[in-house]
């Protein structure tokens, strides 16, 4: 529920208060004497559903645009006249929108000055290029806490569908700036790290095993779910008048870990790196956005001017266009990832296969196969065959098998077409 305060302009006391005993609206009213122009100030209480359709009937009753109109938030209203409102209006409505009003004066909120802004981009891509490099889960998920990710967006998305042209360009500049200045950031913070030894002298392959970085090194259509459902759940938090913040992280988790590793693969010249993990942050900040911009139109939410309502539906209309096609195009390299993973994982599963059944009979039935693990020709690329397979073999005793590599790759050759060297460790083991 929400109380509402507006003062009246002269000559208009009788049409505004008639307006609101239409609707059943309980108010007080007090005489405005510090403003030219104006002859009261009235409070009442409605439901939050009603707070866009009152305010545009007294608009139409009167109430200029410039009068200060104050909304806030109303914790407990004992009146049974408002009771009854309340069930009226969640008849007529059965959304819990804020209006469109609050979501402007939310939005800008949320989407915070440039300074610190910057700052808190610049210290949250420095936590979680240090979380990455340090392999700690802990420090990422710090960094995604701090991270102002959640405005811009929202920004961009509300300014549009309101036809808030000095709103949508700031949202736009925010999420550039502060994308440029996180990729920055990480791999100064990188380079630094490398230089100075502040983590051990790393080989390209030993970086990219690094399991948190491996995690953001090949995207593919489930992280396209992740920044589509982060923009969803953004808008919903945003319109229901929620708190933001833990959608806000969840924002940050899109966005924030793999930027960081742009940053290191920039302080380690890996290029493939920097392509890979660029493609996955501009899906997510494309998706974010067009989830959000698709979920507000949605609700309805539109220009206070009708006039300019044809502008905006054109405008949101271009920008979904512009985002769908920007995304598809990205979405080409998601699928690649996503049908060479399947490739892999296939290869990785028949070979394995293999191996096994090597083991279950002739005269390698005493070995036990303790792991299995795939090279691939360039990593971390995600459409490179496959290059070399490693096993690790318990065996029963000191006894070899000089002809159990070529045998096996001879047979993983026959059961998936790919040709690849084979490495064996034996492990001796014991049982009693």
């Amino acid at each position: 529920m929400r109380l509402v305060q507006v003062i009246i302009p002269a000559g208009k006391r009788e049409t505004i208060l008639g307006e609101l005993e239409e609707r059943d609206i309980d108010y007080v009213v007090t005489d405005e004497t510090g403003s030219q122009g104006y002859t009261g100030v009235v409070y009442f209480p409605i439901p939050t559903q009603a707070v866009e359709d009152v305010l545009s009937a007294l608009r139409d009753a009167g109430l200029e645009q410039n009068a200060y109109t104050v909304v806030v938030d109303a914790e407990t209203v004992v009146s049974k006249r408002f009771e009854e409102l309340q069930e009226r209006y969640e008849e007529e409505k059965s959304d819990d929108r804020i209006a469109r009003e609050e979501i402007v004066a939310t939005a800008e909120d949320l989407a915070p000055r440039l300074v610190p802004f910057l700052v808190m981009t610049v210290v949250s891509a420095v936590v979680a290029t240090a979380g990455l490099l340090l392999d700690s889960p802990a420090v990422v998920v710090g960094s995604m806490v701090i991270a102002p990710l959640i405005g811009p967006a929202m920004a961009t998305s509300v300014g549009t569908v309101v036809d808030d042209r000095e709103m949508f360009l700031r949202g736009v500049k925010l999420q550039t700036i502060g994308f440029l200045a996180a990729v920055a950031a990480a791999a100064g913070f990188a380079y630094l790290a490398r230089v100075a030894h502040l983590v051990p002298p790393l080989s390209p392959d030993e970086l990219l095993a690094i399991g948190q970085i491996r995690e953001r090194l090949n995207p593919d259509f489930l992280s396209l779910a992740v920044a589509l459902g982060a923009g969803v759940a953004g808008a919903f938090s945003l319109s229901s008048g929620v708190s933001s913040a833990l959608v806000g992280v969840m924002i940050a988790v899109a966005l924030v870990p793999p930027t960081a590793v742009i940053g290191i693969g920039l302080a380690w010249g890996l290029p493939g790196t920097v392509v890979g993990s660029t493609v996955l942050v501009l899906v997510n900040f494309l998706s974010i956005n067009l989830a959000a911009l698709a979920v507000l139109w949605y609700q309805g939410y539109r220009p206070e001017r009708w006039f300019r309502l044809s502008e905006a539906r054109s405008a949101t209309l271009k920008r979904i266009g512009v985002l769908l096609a920007a995304i598809c195009v990205l979405s080409l390299f998601l699928g690649g990832v996503t049908y060479t993973s399947y490739q892999h994982g296939q290869f990785e599963e028949t070979t394995r296969d293999t191996v096994q059944q090597t083991f279950d009979s002739g005269e390698y039935a005493d070995l036990t196969l303790v792991d299995l693990h795939v090279t691939y020709a360039r990593t971390p690329s995600p459409f490179d065959p496959p290059n070399r397979v490693t096993l690790t073999v318990g065996r029963p005793s000191t006894d070899t098998y000089p002809q159990l590599a070529a045998t096996l790759k001879e047979r993983i050759r026959d059961a998936t077409g790919e040709t690849v060297r084979v490495q064996i460790r034996f492990v001796e083991t014991q049982s009693a």
